[in-house]
Parts: C-alpha cells; structure tokens; sequence
C-alpha cells in the first residue's frame, strides 16, 4: 500500500508540472559583468579561480544552459550597449553560497525557461565566497549579471543565534543592504531566495503596484503572528509597541519586491540593524533575518496574490517534513523550510512535489 501511496503523490506532481510548464526559449549573447563598486557593503577580496583538485570546479559542476532569445514582441535587445542602468531591465537579485548554489543555479534557470523577454532580465548575485561568477558564466554564457561580494563582517556582530544554524549565515542578511549594494540607478528589485523555482513569466511580478509602500509580498494574515516574537518582547510595550495602529500580517521575505529610492530615502538598513542590536540584548525573537523585517514592515505591505509565494514546501525548520501546495494557481513554487528538493532527492527520500524543482536541476557530476 505504501508504494501505491508514494507513486500517486509522484503522479500527482508530474501532472503539476505539465500544467506549470511553457514552451522552452533561448536567447543570444549577453555580456556578463563583474562588480566593480568598492565600498564598505562590497570589498573583492583579491583571488584566483584555481583548477587544482579540491578547487569549486571539482566539487560543483553543472551543465550549460540551453540559449533563451526574446520574443518577437520584446523588441531588439543590442547586448553590447545595454548596461544595468537601462530602464527596461528586470531586476533580480539572488545570494549564490555554496551551500545552496544548486538551488540558486535553478532558481534563475527557472526565471529565464518562463520568461517572454529573457534578455530583459538583469542579475544581481550577492556572494561571500570566491569562484562563483566564473561558474555561473559557464553555465548560463549569455546570462545579463553582477556579482556583488557581501563582505560577512558587516553583519556578523549583529546576528544572533537562530532555531536554524542555516539561518544564521551571514548571507541571508545580504537582502538588508540591496540599498547600498546596487547602483543608485537601480531604483527597484525582485529579491528571491535561492530555494525556489519560478513557472511564470517573471515580469508580472515585476509590474507590482506597490503604490505608496516600500515592498511588496505575498501575506498571510491568517497566520498567528505572535508566535514570531518572544513572551519578552510582547511584554514589553517598548518593543510591542512599534506595532500600535498597524494591522502586522506575517509575510515571507524569500520573495520581495522593493522599490530601492524609497528604501534608500527612509534609510531602512538602520531600522533593521538597529533592531538586530536590540534582539541581541533582550532576546526578543527566535528566528533569524525575518523578524526585523516584519518589526519594520509588516501592516506596511503592499500585497501581492500568493500563487507567486508557494512556501513551505521545505516543511518545518527542524523535520523538513513534506507539505502539500496551498489551494489556488501557482507562480512560484518555495521550498522554504529545513528540507531543500536537491538533497530529498539525492538521498532518494524526496517529497512529492520535489518532482516540480528537478526540470530546473542543472547540476551534474564531473564524470
């Protein structure tokens, strides 16, 4: 009975994944560009790519990526005049680590299978280790990207210890200082986690009226949102405070939109950080990047449907156990969570739907 059980979970996912899937496009060559922006948020260490055994090569290789080409109705897209200052750009900034590389590679192998104007789309990777550009340029050679390094210092001070340890690593906090990262004429980005997969076309998102908001998300008001913060800080009218005459909804901070002028006008990098540093004195919440967010944000959300934050697949922070896909249409599938698709499936112990992220896997072994 058990196999039988198993089989129709497979066969219900693959029948998702007909249903989710457009037809394949390509695109030509695109120049790929590295950061150049020295400053305290982006200090390049000085470093080689090496080709000697043990080196990133070695333990992560990946297949190239079929070419994807614009649609007739995109218009002409000249690779060699168009730079990140273009107005027509999409903007996406994802972390590359190498924990979750080969989530992030199908993250943005999804965003470009589903896209009708792929040479629009401009990535914006946010890194802390060396190597990883020259793999993701051998892997998608066309691809539209900046490799920003976040120097770990910066916020290695302010983070506490989490239900998690993955969620106390440096680089999650890189979506805090997207403000100071990018260049100023970058005035608004997606920002996505590395452990999803896109099934639509990605510049619906991007036309999110976000109205007089900073961000925009999926929320989820019908969440306990009190469980997100400790008995200290609902106690204490000094830090629950900060929430009287909002109506606070949990939101998930993997997938974002963000008008950058506005974050950069308000300076909400030193909200956050400033609640960081408090957290580390009173201890007001449990989980890692996403409490400040919502201390800052949440009741000041510009909303967007849910089918483009399917969350949860990844089960709870400390099982993984497998989840089903909430009601309603699906635009973005998360596997947020403790459990991530590649591992379940590598291990042979995958979760149904983690049939929906394996068209996107890039990876492949050296021999």
């Amino acid at each position: 009975m058990l196999w039988v059980i198993r089989f129709s979970g497979f066969f219900s996912a693959a029948m998702v994944m007909i249903v989710l899937s457009p037809s394949l496009q390509s695109f030509p060559p695109a120049e790929a560009i590295r950061s150049s922006r020295l400053n305290s948020y982006l200090r390049l260490p000085s470093f080689q790519v090496s080709s000697s055994p043990g080196s990133l090569d070695d333990r992560f290789t990946f297949r190239k990526a079929s070419e994807f080409r614009n649609a007739d109705e995109c218009g002409f897209v000249d690779p060699q005049t168009t730079g990140v200052c273009d107005p027509s750009l999409v903007h996406v900034a994802i972390t590359l680590d190498i924990q979750y590389l080969r989530g992030s590679i199908a993250a943005v192998h999804s965003i470009l299978q589903h896209s009708l104007c792929p040479e629009n789309i401009f990535f914006h990777f946010l890194v802390s280790e060396a190597d990883l550009e020259t793999l993701v340029r051998s892997t998608f050679p066309q691809l539209k990207f900046k490799v920003y390094y976040f120097d770990p210092e910066i916020v290695r001070n302010l983070i506490s210890s989490s239900v998690r340890q993955a969620l106390e690593q440096p680089l999650n906090y890189a979506r805090n200082y997207l403000a100071d990262l990018l260049e100023p004429c970058v005035r608004r980005v997606i920002y996505l986690d590395s452990d999803l997969v896109v099934v639509d076309d990605i510049s619906k998102l991007w036309s999110t009226n976000l109205g007089s908001r900073t961000i925009g998300a999926p929320e989820y008001c019908h969440a306990n949102f009190t469980k997100y913060f400790t008995n200290n800080f609902w106690s204490d009218d000094r830090f629950s405070g900060t929430f009287r005459g909002r109506k606070p909804c949990y939101f998930n901070t993997g997938v974002m939109v963000i008008d950058l002028g506005k974050w950069r006008r308000v300076g909400f990098t030193k909200r956050i950080e400033r609640w960081m540093e408090i957290q580390k004195s009173d201890r007001i919440y449990e989980l890692g990047s996403l409490p400040p967010f919502l201390l800052v944000f949440a009741g000041r959300v510009a909303p967007i449907g849910h089918r483009w934050n399917q969350h949860g697949l990844g089960g709870d922070n400390v099982r993984g156990s497998c989840r089903d896909l909430h009601s309603g249409p699906v635009s973005l599938l998360h596997w947020s969570g403790s459990g991530k698709p590649w591992l379940r499936l590598d291990s042979r112990k995958p979760c149904p739907h983690d049939a929906l992220w394996a068209p996107y896997d890039l990876y492949g072994h050296p021999h």
